[in-house]
């Protein structure tokens, strides 16, 4: 129990970032989906107060006008549209900041009330270059917009994106280590009950579900086409053929075998297709192995977050395909990828630890 732990405090604030760093994500699904991501385009902006008269919009409008967005995208918006689409990078960043505050005020005060100990200062001190880092990434993504392309790099896109997991799965790690003070949880145990048999099947899955997610984002962002920049996400809207194949000529219509899976938008949304069944099936392995074994709690716990996650993220990811990807299933859907992320790192931090 929380409340019982010599580290509650510690591990209170630890908690508040991982809900802080998913709301980050979900504000950042919106962003991409509502297409707001550019509409502040400079980084300076950073103040608490958003334009509140109607010079300071205004003026906030004038600056977007000369973005590439507006002039080759955008060039018949007006004011009110423009205020929708920067209420979204707003919030987004305002989220970003509060997140900073919440980890470097809740760290003072910790400090003041000696919470904390020095065991922890190198994990803390790595969190808070990690989190300086995505502030700088999720800048790098925006800037590569802002130039005489005005769509953001689905590389980009995707690092943005992974370091905020990045981000949250050490901060949910540290905190599940200061929950279970009396076993290692790095130490790998050859002598314990029968779910660190899993610990490498874990680790498996835990690898194939971060490709799944880059190529997520991937789908997600734009790709460079033969006339404009298409959304993989935005083509082939049917299930389970893509269009009346399974598998369309357009897969394979680049040169490279890299161009084909990393650069053709056709060949992005074909793998995140059969990523996610290699997912099913590599669950479908863990779950077979964990009914012969003795579990104990947590484990079993943990295997049963992925089987319910994996099942509803499947389905959310065929209707966000079909209806093609509509705000609130792009955002469910982003979601349950961030809830599977963080099912699998708890499974693999009770398949290492010792009992």
């Amino acid at each position: 129990m929380i409340s019982q732990n010599s580290n509650k405090s510690v591990i209170y604030w630890l908690l508040t970032g991982c809900s802080l760093i998913y709301i980050m994500v979900v504000v950042g699904c919106i962003t991409r989906l509502t297409h707001s991501g550019l509409s502040i385009t400079d980084w300076s902006f950073m103040g608490s107060m958003p334009p509140l008269s109607e010079e300071a919009w205004l003026e906030r409008f004038a600056k977007y006008q000369q973005s590439p967005e507006f002039i080759k995208v955008n060039y018949t918006m007006q004011l009110p549209e423009f205020k929708h689409i920067f209420f979204w990078e707003y919030f987004h960043r305002m989220v970003g900041r509060t997140m900073m505050y919440v980890f470097a005020i809740g760290l003072i005060i910790l400090i003041i009330r000696k919470k904390i100990n020095k065991q922890m200062l190198p994990s803390l001190i790595l969190l808070f270059f990690m989190g300086a880092m995505q502030a700088v990434i999720g800048w790098w993504m925006v800037y590569s917009g802002l130039q005489a392309k005005p769509a953001v790099s689905h590389f980009r896109l995707a690092t943005h994106l992974m370091s905020a997991f990045t981000l949250f799965a050490f901060t949910f790690w540290f905190a599940l280590k200061l929950l279970n003070p009396h076993e290692d949880a790095s130490t790998i145990s050859t002598n314990t009950n029968d779910g660190s048999k899993l610990k490498w099947w874990s680790v498996s899955f835990f690898v194939l579900l971060i490709i799944q997610i880059i190529y997520g984002a991937f789908t997600a962002g734009y790709v460079e086409g033969d006339a404009a920049k298409i959304r993989p996400g935005q083509i082939f809207n049917t299930w389970p053929k893509m269009g009346n194949e399974w598998i369309p000529e357009q897969v394979m219509m680049k040169d490279s075998m890299f161009a084909n899976l990393m650069e053709n938008a056709s060949g992005i949304q074909f793998m995140h297709r059969m990523l996610a069944i290699l997912v099913c099936v590599l669950l479908s392995v863990i779950w077979y192995k964990s009914s012969k074994l003795n579990l104990n709690s947590s484990q079993y716990r943990g295997i049963t977050f992925l089987i319910y996650g994996v099942t509803l993220q499947f389905i959310l990811g065929v209707l966000t395909l079909v209806y093609h990807v509509p705000v609130v299933l792009g955002v469910l859907h982003q979601t349950g990828a961030f809830f599977l992320f963080a099912s699998s790192v708890y499974l693999i931090f009770h398949t290492f630890r010792k009992n």
